[in-house]
């Protein structure tokens, strides 16, 4: 069990580095994709890697 909940966590802080940065490219100007991809693109990694992060405390709390 503490193999699956340290791969959750891995793949958790994976996702959110993920989201990190396209949050950082989002803040550059005029780059290539549009900010709009951008935009659903870090609410998603960071969105599955807040649900991940979630499932694994849970999992180690129980």
């Amino acid at each position: 069990m503490k193999t699956i909940i340290t791969i959750l966590i891995i793949v958790g802080i994976v996702f959110l580095l993920g989201a990190l940065k396209f949050l950082m490219e989002l803040l550059k100007p005029g780059v290539y994709p549009p900010k709009k991809v951008l935009r659903k693109r870090t609410a998603a990694l960071a969105g599955a890697g807040g649900i991940f992060l979630i499932i694994a405390l849970l999992l180690g709390r129980f």
